[in-house]
């Protein structure tokens, strides 16, 4: 009698606590929808959406999302899904040389991985051969080091390049890249035609949120339109782009503005393409789309679907006839910015979470983050973990034999149609504007999202958006992890000797003319691509290719600008905040002006996520703030430091270039006689380089998830000012 009592109570407590018992014919769900509509358990959303505790049919009414595999296939780009066929298991992977990284993709398809995906490092990405002396601290650290095609050929030996779907994240340095590509497949014996893959060549993004770009906005564009033609008549099997939202989202946008932003994007390249001369629907079926898929789990699977869903609306009205050409097919990736130094076991539960959340959207291809990449490249065994997690969802829950399985969940299906709305009124805006190519220029995309970024950190530190391990149930220890450690200097040699060797041997004088060609076309309208294919066969560099379009383009860059309010805004009236603000009063007092910060970017990675939000923050609370251009050099920002006459460097690092960076800033403000600035660094520095940032005289490192509160009072103490016990006045 006891375990029955116990069953009942349980059961009653399931209907709701404390909702009264249903009477006469009422059921259970209409006694706990009654209790429900009167407390106020509503929650909203980062985005601004409204979610309820309850949905029922009512909140779909008129809502038809189809069926998978038709129009407007919110359910869907196949009728079979992954009960005919899962998804594409892919692994994004490249560090140090050529030869370490097609090792470890030879390990990684021998343990089940089904396509490969790319990860090149930031000198290839802008544009750099591994000489360059821009470059000393970026050479195969956040990815493989590709200077010629020498290296393409080695990065794929023994992988049968008809046969494998090879997806690759390049954007500024896209041309030589593909060109390299095309030229290993040819000497493998593959003909352009078998080539299959993606390309990411998303110029948009770039100027928006990642800034990894070469040139300027206008030649860029024609740099994507050239590939759309080259590949559409060469490489039928091949995706020319992959629009991507997924370093909008982590550079800190909500999931409406990710899923407006990359449908607009998808807009504007499309209208690019037909403009230049091209039939829609003869490359509109090779685009593909690229998103994050983060922590909110319900909010990630109707961003899918309702992407498709817009992506078929855009599509008609931009005059596509082929169904397949408003077919919005997608690759995912789980979130990076959830992943976390502190307690790093937790990002094993987290990738799984998102990758279920892929999944259920319906994704076409997926990479799962490892548990240890908020602080470095993954390692094998932290790789192995998250290849196995998709392989376990695809082989042991059952999940793949139902086609859309939450289609026709009142939430989910309302959430879709919520997110359909919302996303449009922003497109809208986009096009009343003149498109994504001016948004962007004006600015304002990129606005919205380090406004929400900076919201979002506030309310991580509040602790009001709870990060477990983090902001709540913290270890009082951090357990110390293995993690892989490039070593930059012997891989930039191991490259410059490549280079040499490329250079000795090829035909100088072809090679040379293969390179004016290629000037020469992009001062007037030759295709690009098909020059630097040449170019490539001749054994020129990534450097030389990129450089000779250079000449003629220019490079293109920017300079970051704070965003107001928001961070400061979320303290308004809070305690410690107001602590804070009278100890920077303090400080300018006793210095006749205001603590002046650099905040620096030194080398070529280009994400400004964690700079922004310092600059944001730092301003908000009263300092004088200089926002450094992206891309400096240790010297570079020395000179600005002196110029500006600053009393603290924060050099923010997310690529793993601090331990030759920053020691080489700190040596430049000594040798200046100005080993009084402070420098403190910031962003992913694994803890067991702290010590070796500490004796160059690095005065303060805050890694990943650090609460900026308390950074600020760090900073101060730095400054002189004793901040006073919480509760006591300054």
């Amino acid at each position: 009698m006891t375990e029955e009592r116990n069953i009942g109570e349980d059961s009653g407590a399931a209907a709701g606590a404390g909702t009264p018992a249903p009477t006469g014919t009422e059921s259970w769900a209409a006694a706990a929808a009654k209790e429900v509509k009167g407390r106020d358990l509503t929650w909203a959303t980062p985005e601004g959406i409204d979610v309820k505790p309850l949905y029922t049919a009512a909140d779909v009414a008129g809502w038809d999302p189809g069926l998978p595999g038709f129009a407007p296939f919110a359910r869907g780009v196949r009728a079979s899904m992954y009960a005919g066929r899962p998804w594409t298991i892919r692994q994004y992977a490249g560090f140090s040389t050529a030869e370490a990284s097609n090792a470890f993709y030879h390990r990684n398809l021998k343990a089940g991985q089904k396509g490969l995906s790319v990860a090149f490092d930031l000198a290839t990405h802008r544009g750099y051969d591994s000489d360059h002396p821009r470059v000393t601290g970026d050479v195969g650290k956040a990815g493989v080091a590709i200077d010629s095609v020498e290296d393409m050929k080695i990065l794929f030996d023994g992988i049968p390049l008809d046969q494998m779907s090879v997806s690759m994240t390049m954007n500024g340095a896209v041309i030589p890249i593909l060109a390299f590509f095309i030229v290993a497949g040819e000497e493998q014996g593959v003909e352009r035609k078998l080539l299959d893959g993606t390309i990411q060549n998303d110029i948009l993004k770039e100027f928006m949120v990642r800034n990894t770009y070469i040139y300027p906005p206008e030649p860029s564009m024609r740099i994507i339109s050239d590939i759309f033609a080259y590949t559409s008549a060469e490489m039928p099997k091949f995706n020319s782009i992959s629009i991507s939202g997924y370093h909008m989202q982590e550079a800190g946008a909500t999931q409406v503005q990710e899923l407006a932003f990359t449908i607009a994007d998808g807009m504007e390249y499309v209208k690019y393409g037909v403009a230049s001369g091209l039939d829609i629907d003869k490359f509109a079926g090779r685009l593909s789309f690229f998103f994050a898929i983060g922590m909110n789990f319900f909010m990630e699977i109707a961003k899918l679907r309702a992407a498709r869903v817009l992506w078929h609306r855009v599509m008609t009205q931009l005059g596509a006839k082929d169904e397949r050409s408003k077919m919005l097919r997608t690759h995912c990736q789980t979130s990076g910015v959830s992943l976390t130094e502190q307690d790093p076991y937790n990002n094993v539960m987290r990738t799984t979470i998102e990758a279920m959340a892929a999944m259920l959207g319906g994704t076409q291809s997926l990479h799962t983050n490892a548990l240890d990449e908020a602080i470095a490249l993954p390692t094998d065994f932290s790789a192995r973990i998250a290849r196995n997690t998709q392989l376990v969802i695809q082989e042991e829950t059952g999940m793949c034999n139902v086609v859309d399985p939450l289609g026709g969940s009142y939430y989910v299906e309302a959430l879709t149609k919520r997110l359909v709305d919302e996303a449009w009124a922003i497109i809208e805006r986009v096009e009343r504007e003149g498109g994504m190519a001016k948004a962007v220029a004006a600015g304002w995309p990129k606005a919205m999202i380090e406004e929400a970024s900076a919201a979002r950190a506030a309310r991580v530190d509040r602790g009001e958006d709870v990060i477990v391990g983090v902001n709540k149930y913290r270890k009082e220890n951090e357990d110390p992890i293995e993690i892989l450690d490039v070593d930059n200097h012997a891989v930039r040699e191991a490259q410059v000797r490549r280079i040499q060797a490329v250079k000795a041997a090829r035909d100088e004088a072809a090679c040379r003319g293969a390179l004016d060609a290629l000037r020469e076309g992009a001062r007037g309208n030759a295709n690009l691509l098909a020059l630097a294919v040449e170019c490539a066969r001749a054994r020129a560099t990534l450097g030389e290719i990129s450089a000779a379009m250079e000449d003629v383009f220019g490079r293109y860059g920017t300079q970051p600008t704070p965003v107001k309010g928001i961070y400061g805004g979320a303290y308004t009236d809070d305690a410690r905040w107001l602590r804070l603000e009278e100890g920077v009063a303090a400080t300018e007092r006793r210095l006749g002006r205001k603590p002046r910060m650099l905040v620096a970017k030194m080398g070529q990675d280009g994400h400004d996520r964690g700079a922004n939000l310092v600059s944001s923050m730092f301003g908000d609370l009263g300092f004088e703030i200089v926002p450094g251009p992206l891309f400096q050099t240790p010297e570079e920002a020395a000179a600005l430091a002196l110029d500006k006459d600053v009393d603290v460097v924060g050099a923010s690092s997310l690529a793993a270039g601090h331990k030759t960076l920053i020691p080489e800033l700190i040596a430049h403000l000594r040798d200046a006689g100005r080993a009084d600035i402070k420098v403190i660094a910031g962003g992913v520095i694994p803890a067991q380089d702290y010590q070796a940032l500490f004796d160059a005289g690095v005065q303060a490192i805050f890694g990943p998830g650090t609460n900026l509160i308390a950074a600020a009072e760090e900073v101060l103490r730095l400054l002189g000012h004793n901040m006073p016990p919480q509760g006591e006045a300054a």
